[in-house]
């Protein structure tokens, strides 16, 4: 989208339909219209739109939804919960014929509440590649906080992912911000980022960032096309402002020949 006035020293964008420098947003069940509404100034920089956990399921009028979605080009696809209540259930079939019916083409492969070996997970990610775009979570089981998966196994598991046919690995955060990639406090572990940096290239990582200070602090590492997930719907505008430096947290950020 054309800015609307000139300003020198802003960092140049990714363009749609991009491939780095992603906002997934997570929509915890807006009505048609409400989507309609937020989209109507936010659809330039949306560029993924997961409906969140399992609301898919008892959401009226879900056809509607993904339409107006649609409208924008902006891919929909159902959250990991929801593909994880259809493997806990052996209805992986069901689940296939379901992206079918709604035209999905972007599916997100989790295990955080489900225990399944990591070669199970791999296989569903290579079978769903064949027919869709898929987002792989890894970190979800740092909930338990006694069991913190070392820096060296991240690595290992989205290496494995994007190796068995995911596009994108997701480093996760839930909606909280609070797990995975985050402490109790929400403050980021940077070591942990720093280390899966080393192996893992930026632009096939999706970081999950609900929180504003998360959204800074991946902006002020990798620059305005940081791919950032588990947005919310109200803050894609504010969030694409502090990308090119125009919130008070980023304004330093890209003036330094100024």
């Amino acid at each position: 989208m054309q800015p609307n006035f000139y300003l020198t020293h802003i960092p140049e964008r990714t363009q749609p339909p991009r491939t780095n420098g992603l906002t997934m947003v997570t929509d915890k069940g807006l009505s048609v219209e409400s989507t309609k509404d937020y989209l109507s100034v936010a659809y330039p920089y949306v560029d993924l739109a997961k409906l969140a956990f399992g609301v898919s399921f008892v959401l009226p009028h879900l056809r509607e939804k993904i339409d107006a979605y649609r409208a924008h080009n902006i891919p929909v696809y159902f959250g990991g919960l929801l593909f994880e209540a259809f493997i806990v259930r052996n209805q992986f079939a069901d689940y296939l014929a379901l992206l079918k019916d709604y035209d999905i083409t972007c599916v997100e492969v989790s295990d955080g509440s489900i225990n399944i070996s990591h070669t199970e997970k791999c296989g569903y990610i290579e079978k769903l590649s064949k027919q869709a775009m898929v987002l792989s979570e890894v970190g979800s089981k740092d909930k338990d906080r006694e069991h913190i998966t070392p820096p060296y196994k991240w690595i290992e598991l989205m290496q494995a992912e994007l190796n068995a046919g995911a596009s994108y690995v997701i480093a996760e955060a839930r909606e909280t911000g609070t797990v995975g990639l985050y402490r109790d406090s929400g403050e980021v572990r940077e070591g942990l980022v720093q280390e899966i940096l080393t192996r893992i290239p930026g632009e096939k990582i999706i970081w999950e960032a609900p929180l504003k200070d998360q959204q800074l602090y991946f902006l002020g590492l990798l620059g305005c096309n940081a791919n950032l997930g588990n947005v919310a719907t109200q803050d894609v505008i504010a969030l694409e402002a502090m990308r090119i430096g125009l919130r008070g947290d980023s304004f330093h950020f890209f003036l330094e020949n100024l």
